[in-house]
């Protein structure tokens, strides 16, 4: 504790005697002594110290004395993405088509009818009774139940008619109609194989001149052979080399043609058939394929059936 000390009269003035009464002593004032000036000093820096210690020591502790926050939750794992560029794509097209080309639309029009595609065989027979070949044409299946199209000069004065199928098994034959104005002839399989498909047909309506076409048959009896081309023009006439014969509103069609393709099909990219394949045009003698063909509408040509086949 800090001490003050106290003033007092010296002796002197104890000692006086009466008389008047001296003025009374006046009220000790107290010293703060040097020391506790000291000692308050010390004691605020102390105490500033210790609060700065504090305050220190808090900041510093670890991260680890904090309580961790709640773990987010896992996000489900998520499938790796390969990263492909213009480059990489187009390369892999690039293998692809060269290991699996695709095929050509020709290809597709042409399989797309040949399970309907006919060989079709006439005979005769000589005064002695041997049978021959008289005709060699082809024909298109166009009702399941084995009625066929096909060119009337190819069966005409036939005395029997055979038909092979694409499956390879064979049949004999009828005439059940014809429509002799457009060299066409409807035949009647008297054997159907099993899943025999009937060619799909198409209106001539909307072709044009310049749309691809695919011309099936067995020319020379070589078959079945495929043809392409365009078509070249529609509403021709083409009138037989004896004249004995001229047939109108014909599709122009430059797919190559020969004895043997009459009574096949002209077909289109979408694998229907648009025409009967019934004559090709060739001022000479030679009866081979120049470049000009020509093949009956299918309207025209099914209307032989005795009911409108589209």
């Amino acid at each position: 504790m800090p001490r003050f000390g106290r003033y007092r009269a010296s002796s002197s003035a104890r000692q006086q005697g009466p008389g008047p009464a001296p003025n009374p002593p006046p009220a000790a004032v107290p010293v703060r002594h040097p020391h506790a000036v000291w000692y308050g000093s010390a004691i605020g820096v102390l105490a500033v110290l210790l609060g700065a210690s504090l305050w220190w020591g808090l900041q510093r502790v670890p991260a680890s004395s904090a309580p961790a926050p709640a773990p987010a939750p896992a996000s489900p794992p998520q499938p790796a993405t390969a990263a492909f560029d213009q480059k990489a794509i187009d390369e892999a097209v690039r293998r692809s088509l060269e290991s699996r080309p695709l095929p050509s639309p020709a290809t597709r029009a042409a399989a797309a009818v040949a399970p309907s595609v006919v060989r079709v065989v006439g005979y005769g027979r000589t005064r002695r009774g041997k049978e021959f070949e008289r005709g060699i044409g082809t024909g298109v299946v166009v009702v399941d139940r084995g009625v066929i199209l096909t060119n009337l000069h190819v069966v005409k004065g036939a005395h029997r008619i055979n038909v092979t199928f694409a499956d390879g098994s064979d049949s004999q034959a009828k005439v059940t109609g014809m429509q002799p104005q457009n060299d066409i002839a409807v035949l009647q399989a008297q054997r159907v194989p099993h899943g025999l498909q009937a060619a799909p047909m198409r209106s001539t309506q909307n072709l044009r001149p310049g749309d691809q076409v695919v011309a099936l048959g067995f020319p020379f009896g070589i078959g079945p052979s495929v043809s392409a081309g365009v078509v070249s023009g529609l509403q021709r006439e083409f009138e037989s080399p004896d004249g004995g014969q001229e047939i109108s509103n014909l599709i122009q069609f430059d797919a190559a043609a020969n004895p043997g393709n009459s009574g096949g099909p002209l077909v289109t990219m979408d694998g229907e058939v648009v025409g009967i394949v019934t004559a090709i045009l060739n001022p000479t003698s030679a009866r081979t394929f120049i470049g000009i063909g020509f093949a009956v509408p299918i309207e025209n040509a099914a209307a032989a059936i005795g009911k409108p086949p589209l």
